[in-house]
């Protein structure tokens, strides 16, 4: 049985290994038909199998129905030249790369497994109480951001940062967190080093976090930044998109302004907006930090 099973496969010109029917006979139609349940990784590989996939994975039907619903709005956003008459597939793969826009302080991309809407937004644009004073805040270049720098804060007493974003995200429910680290990292001899030297106050007082939405959502909670060392992210609030035709106006915001003592030695990365489901698949990884509602 696993013989005449193995030789109904056809080669990579589809051409069949033997006189049985095989999958290179079905028709292309129904090929695409079936490549629609699978998930973008799956239909890439089957495309490889023989000409009837290779043909069905290119499908129109099949790409849009994983692009975001208001996938013309992203295009017109975050793409700034787009070949008139490209397939779905090409947009799908363009989108999914990291596109850069509002003057490179932000990035989108969709995440190729799912099509969902992944976004970042650096340091440089957020706005950072004290950002203008090196005796207080440095930004530094470093491989560990999508950004090629991050703020280092050295010490300060009033510590404030604020975000906004506005933007046509897809219907869905999305989490908000801010990635930090406590330490500065360098590499010395070719390994990672990490310099706690202005790490203090962290522990004294908890940071909060705060959301809000252009449609009335509102989150609040509060965590304590600890584990120098690494890159963590920090959870803020969820909000959900109920409409994908209008943008989204989101502000967030992270405090500790307890002026009874310093705190600093903190490296402010950015701010990234994913799909809430990704958050199991951030704690799985161990880069979750799950602030407490308040």
């Amino acid at each position: 049985m696993g013989a005449s099973f193995s030789l109904s496969f056809t080669d990579q010109d589809g051409l069949s290994s033997s006189s049985s029917p095989s999958l290179g006979d079905l028709p292309e139609s129904c090929v695409a038909s079936v490549v629609g349940y699978l998930d973008p990784p799956q239909i890439c590989k089957l495309a490889k199998l023989n000409r009837a996939f290779r043909a069905a994975s290119w499908a129109d039907f099949v790409w849009e129905s994983k692009l975001p619903p208001n996938y013309e709005t992203l295009v017109g956003k975050v793409l700034s030249f787009v070949p008139e008459k490209l397939g779905k597939r090409d947009i799908y793969t363009r989108l999914c790369r990291v596109n850069t826009f509002d003057g490179g302080t932000k990035k989108i991309w969709l995440d190729k497994s799912t099509g969902g809407v992944c976004m970042s937004i650096s340091s440089k644009g957020l706005q950072i109480t004290g950002i203008d004073d090196r005796r207080y805040w440095n930004h530094i270049p470093t491989e560990e951001s999508r950004f090629g720098s991050i703020a280092y804060l050295q010490q300060i007493w009033w510590f404030e940062v604020d975000g906004e974003v506005e933007f046509p995200f897809p219907q869905g429910t999305y989490s908000v967190f801010f990635r930090l680290q406590l330490g500065r990292a360098a590499r010395r001899f070719g390994r990672r080093i990490c310099n706690s030297d202005h790490v203090h106050g962290w522990d004294i007082k908890p940071v909060r976090f705060q959301l809000w939405t252009s449609d009335g959502q509102y989150a609040t909670s509060q965590c304590t930044v600890s584990d120098p060392g690494e890159w963590f992210h920090y959870h803020v609030g969820d909000f959900n998109v109920e409409n994908s035709n209008s943008s989204t106006r989101i502000k967030i915001s992270m405090t500790q302004i307890d002026c009874t003592h310093t705190k600093g030695g903190l490296c402010l990365d950015s701010v990234v907006i994913y799909p809430s489901k990704y958050r199991e698949r951030l704690k799985q990884r161990g880069y979750l930090k799950c602030a407490k509602p308040m």
